[in-house]
């Protein structure tokens, strides 16, 4: 990384900052969501998975478009969709057009990650690959910390709606800023173009599909825990809105470096299985403890122990098949991974919210969700021995 890149790294982190306080303000301010609306959880989870669920359809036609027509345009034009439907969010009433408004949310932002992660990868030496992916991504739970601590402060003055139309106006400015520091420069180069035909023989691997099964997971507990930890923390533990936000904002300051540093770790010691493997041991036994511990310095301890893990192998998770399968068919890989993420994230945002209808509890979701990090780590040491064969093979 030369330091004139440190604008563009900046701005490019900024920018996913922007558009993730969307998605963390619908988490957070769900519970008056729901009551403003007289909403069900599945009804309020639903909300939330119409953004993921098109966002995920979206991943690899996005990785495609990413790399066939260069990531940043795309890039400007999903930061552009997110941030004023995040404006025309603050102005509405009725259920199903807010419904609409997240589905359409979803296929903005899926212009945002896959380019984004192209864009900030192509600033950095290719064997730091995993740690620009993972300041990728700390951006957006950077946000979080912020919006979790000062959100619950300025809703009684601004209201949820006042706080949506302010993140509409910050993404904007984000944007116009990146758009004044690159509209008169050169694109970069991109790698020789792939046939579409060619490209997609790359899903045809093992190897892929055992990283989706990862990737799946890897979202189902990000959405799973994220979305439903303020409603878990007023409604199952009877506290406020405000200590879920300062519980939220802990867990967003952890898990925001731990991106970086899982990265950093991985391109370090060169062992991104391993950074993998040993994060979702440790997801398993934090879901699974997470609704069964009361004391609220347990339930803290567990909280923070999980947001260190939740993210800490994102950076290797998308490194790994850019290393396997070559820089030509990145936005694809990406994409395809991302994809089967953000169907995880779909699938447990839903079920959670109608396991609590069913149930009255989370238990039996976490449960489920720590139970899916298993199957997601038989996944990886599968995964290992193939990279291993095919490392032997060249």
């Amino acid at each position: 990384m030369r330091r004139s890149n440190v604008p563009d790294i900046a701005l490019i982190v900024l920018a996913q900052s922007s558009q993730a306080l969307v998605i963390g303000g619908v988490a957070l301010f769900l519970p008056l969501i729901r009551g403003d609306l007289g909403l069900s959880f599945t009804q309020a989870g639903a909300i939330d998975a119409a953004s993921v669920l098109v966002y995920a359809c979206m991943q690899i036609p996005s990785g495609l478009l990413a790399d066939r027509f260069g990531p940043r345009k795309l890039f400007m034009t999903g930061l552009l969709g997110v941030n004023l439907l995040a404006l025309t969010f603050s102005l509405l009433h009725s259920y199903g057009l807010m419904v609409a408004n997240q589905a359409l949310s979803g296929f903005f932002r899926s212009l945002v990650f896959a380019p984004g992660m192209l864009l900030i990868a192509a600033l950095f030496r290719p064997e730091r690959r995993a740690t620009a992916l993972g300041l990728f991504i700390a951006g957006g739970f950077s946000s979080n910390i912020f919006l979790n601590l000062l959100g619950p402060l300025l809703e009684p003055t601004l209201g949820w709606r006042g706080l949506f139309a302010a993140f509409s106006a910050i993404g904007l400015v984000v944007l116009g800023l990146y758009w004044l520091r690159t509209r008169d420069r050169p694109l970069p180069p991109r790698p020789p173009h792939v046939p579409l035909r060619e490209a997609l023989r790359v899903l045809r691997e093992k190897a892929m599909w055992a990283l989706a099964l990862i990737q799946y997971v890897r979202l189902a507990v990000v959405y799973g825990v994220n979305v439903w930890l303020p409603t878990f923390i007023v409604d199952e533990r009877g506290y406020s809105l405000q200590t879920a936000g300062a519980v939220v904002a802990m867990s967003a300051a952890l898990t925001a470096p731990s991106n970086f540093i899982g990265g950093y770790l991985s391109d370090r010691v060169n062992r991104p299985l391993a950074v993998i493997g040993g994060a979702l041991v440790v997801l398993a036994a934090t879901t699974l403890l997470l609704p069964r511990v009361h004391s609220i310095g347990l339930l803290l301890a567990v909280i923070a122990v999980n947001a260190v893990t939740m993210q800490l192998y994102f950076g290797p998770l998308f490194a790994v098949p850019v290393e396997m399968f070559g820089a030509r068919s990145a936005g694809l890989v990406s994409g395809f991974g991302n994809f089967f993420a953000n169907l995880g994230g779909f699938t447990f945002v839903y079920v959670l919210g109608a396991i609590k209808d069913a149930t009255g509890s989370f238990q039996s979701g976490f449960t489920a969700l720590s139970g899916a990090c298993l199957v997601s780590l038989a996944a990886t040491v599968y995964l290992r021995r193939l990279r291993s064969r095919r490392g032997r093979a060249r």
